[in-house]
């Protein structure tokens, strides 16, 4: 073969394979691109979407797992059992789903609903032990990550306080109206996890009347019946002319709780108000749950136990729910 022919030959090789080169350059990020995509999708069909709860004075809403976070930091001490703090977590949880209608609608983050502390605000709690104590928090969170409380397959009112009388109440005492899984039990040992479980003020009469709107004077102390019901708290306050129910004097004088004693000291003019307990009373005690997770107790038995014929359940969004969730999550602003 002559030397004409052989170059040509290699000359139009040196194209074609520049050509083929071309192509692969072409393809090679389109199938990349490809498989990623796939991946991305296949792991976003595989992970159950993201709750997002808008709570009142922050500016983004929080991933409902976070939040959870913030609440039991907020609700109860970090120092507390793990099995108390994972109740305590599933609590929180459910009673943010529920009342939030699953994150549609904002939530306080006081007492008024849950107390929600930001990460901020939790270092300046902790000072020097934040690291610590929000892994011990984060472990706990993740421990219980989707548990809710249920009753029947609807999810519960999960109403929970500070610490009882040695009952709980129930939600017919409290507010009238009768709710299964929200009955009175027993909840021993709190004094012994809880050194503050009585309580006394002092008011000069002047305040008392202000605070309830009344003008009495002793001749109404001598009158004064307190009605308590089955779990010792009281239920009526009267005296002559005067009737209130136990829940309205707690909150027109900030009592600690509606167990509660009143005398009147002739002398000084003062009425002075001894409590036991803090909080509504209704649903899990907090320190009733550490006093049974210290005798070994774990976060199931503990929910079953303050709230009646429950079970806990694994909540996940349906497909609709999820798109709803997402949209309000980045149109919060």
């Amino acid at each position: 073969m002559n030397e004409s022919i052989i170059s040509f030959i290699y000359s139009n090789m040196d194209k074609l394979l520049a050509v083929l080169f071309i192509i692969l350059l072409f393809f090679i990020p389109i199938t990349l691109k490809k498989t990623f995509v796939d991946e991305k999708a296949v792991k976003e069909a595989e992970e159950p979407c993201t709750v997002f709860i808008t709570v009142e004075g922050e500016e983004q809403p929080i991933p409902l797992e976070e939040y959870v976070l913030g609440v039991v930091a907020g609700e109860m001490p970090v120092s507390f059992h793990e099995e108390a703090l994972k109740a305590q977590a599933i609590a929180a949880r459910t009673y943010a789903l529920q009342t939030t209608d699953h994150g549609k609608k904002p939530i306080a983050a006081t007492v008024a609903a849950q107390v929600y502390k930001t990460k901020a605000e939790r270092k300046k709690r902790w000072g020097k032990e934040y690291k610590r104590n929000e892994r011990k928090l984060r472990k706990i969170v993740e421990a219980t990550n989707g548990q809710t409380i249920v009753y029947g397959e609807e999810m519960i009112t999960a109403m929970f306080f500070s610490t009882s009388n040695g009952k709980t109440e129930t939600a017919q005492n409290y507010s009238g109206n009768s709710i299964p899984y929200l009955q009175s039990v027993e909840s021993p040992d709190e004094e012994i996890v809880e050194a503050t479980v009585e309580r006394q003020i002092e008011l000069p009469i002047q305040k008392w009347n202000e605070a309830l709107n009344i003008n009495w004077n002793a001749e109404h102390f001598k009158s004064l019946k307190l009605v308590r019901n089955q779990t010792g708290r009281v239920q009526k306050v009267i005296s002559t002319n005067f009737e209130m129910s136990g829940r309205e004097m707690r909150e027109a004088l900030g009592l600690a709780s509606t167990d509660f004693d009143i005398a009147y000291d002739v002398t000084n003019k003062i009425v002075i108000i001894s409590t036991k307990g803090y909080g509504h009373g209704v649903g899990m005690s907090q320190y009733g749950a550490e006093a049974f997770a210290q005798k070994g107790w774990n976060a199931e038995n503990i929910l079953t136990y303050y709230y009646s014929g429950t079970k806990i359940k694994k909540f996940q969004l349906n497909e609709s729910e999820c798109l709803k969730t997402f949209s309000l999550a980045n149109n919060s602003n």
